[in-house]
């Protein structure tokens, strides 16, 4: 009886209504990519993008959210109490949602867990062996993905408890895949046609703008509904959250314009998804006006990255994950430390900008410590995975594309 009283209709209603947005990300994502790759590899990235989801809700339930969730051992990784979800159930978890059952929670995180490491994937697009690929991102949830989240979302987590905040994930989601993605590009190595000469032009733009919208409105839940509540904090963040896409397309296509002559329709919409990651982890505690500004230089930011990437460096991230993911991420990260106030949201923090200098030496220090273990973990479990299967598919393979190599399928049949 007292559990009923407890629970939130509004609160139960909103919260799997944002599970239902945040799932669509994940095959979003798979447009986006899949217009971006060459029309050989389109279907192997959408391959890639739904056997990861389905990949990772396994793993989630077995003993990834224990791992996140669960009683923390000293502060860096959850015990097994939650293993195959025992015990959580109708009753909530007072420690992270006190309105909603445990088991919209859980259910809530399982699509977080399940869109991160499928952001990965865009960093060594069109030349991955399938299998290899499953066993990375199974094992990349749980050495991964699963101790960062502990450290900033478990009430115990040690960069918790120094003062590190993150509302929606832009340091456990995108800054951990960015950087993770910059150590795949570089072990998985080259396109075999990069760097003489070759143009990869997206096969398919009208996917890039649909996934970019798909993405768009299904962010509104991974960021309003981080709030776990239907409440002014979920408002907020849901208006920044569209604030920050809207200023960063601009920015990202204004850079274009001036540079290469033209606005570019895939930059424009590249630019959008700069600006949601950006505003992530501080989208439940930053003004409008805050998001404005956090969009217009996540979208210059990652476009002056992408470019200096593709002219500067032979470094083969193909889809530019670090450029936008790990670069915005670490901005959006940043400027939580700067931008945040109590006045958006009494249960968060104040930034330097309200009088908190150490925020931003808080959100400093996640970043370092995210960023660095996500590049060196990443880059030395595709090291061990190499060793013993195949991290890239032969050349002829390569060649034939992704789609017909490793699915036996085409997208399209003339």
């Amino acid at each position: 009886m007292v559990e009923e009283i407890m629970l939130n209709s509004g609160d139960i209603a909103w919260v799997a209504a944002s599970s239902a947005l945040v799932m669509l990300m994940t095959p979003a994502l798979g447009f986006f990519y899949a217009g971006l790759v060459r029309r050989k590899n389109l279907v192997s990235t959408l391959v890639q993008c739904l056997a990861i989801f389905a990949f990772v809700s396994l793993i989630w339930t077995i003993v990834g959210y224990s791992l996140v969730f669960g009683p923390s051992i000293g502060g860096f990784i959850g015990n097994l109490k939650y293993l195959f979800l025992n015990g959580v159930g109708a009753a909530p978890d007072t420690a992270y949602a006190a309105t909603i059952p445990a088991l919209l929670f859980f259910f809530f995180q399982l699509k977080f867990a399940a869109i991160t490491p499928a952001l990965i994937i865009g960093a060594f697009a069109e030349r991955v062996n399938f299998k290899a690929l499953i066993v990375f991102v199974s094992l990349w949830v749980i050495l991964i993905y699963a101790p960062i989240a502990h450290w900033i979302w478990n009430t115990n987590g040690w960069l918790r408890g120094i003062g590190a905040v993150d509302f929606a994930g832009g340091t456990v989601v995108h800054i951990a895949a960015g950087l993770s993605a910059l150590a795949a590009a570089i072990v998985i190595g080259r396109r075999k046609d990069h760097g003489n000469g070759t143009e990869f032009k997206p096969n398919n733009i009208p996917f890039v703008i649909l996934g970019t919208a798909l993405l768009w409105f299904g962010w509104f839940g991974f960021n309003a509904g981080s709030a776990l509540a239907a409440n002014s904090v979920a408002v907020s963040a849901l208006v920044v959250t569209n604030i920050a896409a809207a200023s960063a397309a601009i920015s990202w296509m204004l850079v274009d314009w001036i540079t290469k002559g033209k606005p570019s329709a895939v930059g424009l919409a590249i630019g959008a998804v700069c600006g949601l990651v950006a505003i992530t982890p501080a989208s439940g505690y930053v003004t409008v006006s805050s998001s404005i500004i956090i969009g217009l230089v996540a979208g210059i930011l990652s476009n002056l990255v992408a470019n200096w990437r593709t002219t500067r460096t032979k470094l083969d991230d193909s889809l530019d994950v670090f450029a936008c993911h790990g670069v915005s991420g670490i901005w959006g990260a940043l400027a939580t430390g700067l931008f945040a106030t109590v006045a958006v949201n009494s249960a968060g923090v104040n930034g330097l900008f309200y009088g908190n200098p150490y925020q931003l030496l808080a959100q400093l220090i996640a970043v370092i410590v995210v960023a660095a273990y996500s590049f060196i973990g990443s880059f030395i479990l595709l090291k061990i995975i190499g060793k013993f299967m195949k991290l890239r598919v032969s050349k002829e393979d390569e060649e034939k594309g992704l789609d017909y190599s490793q699915h036996g399928e085409e997208a399209y049949s003339f």
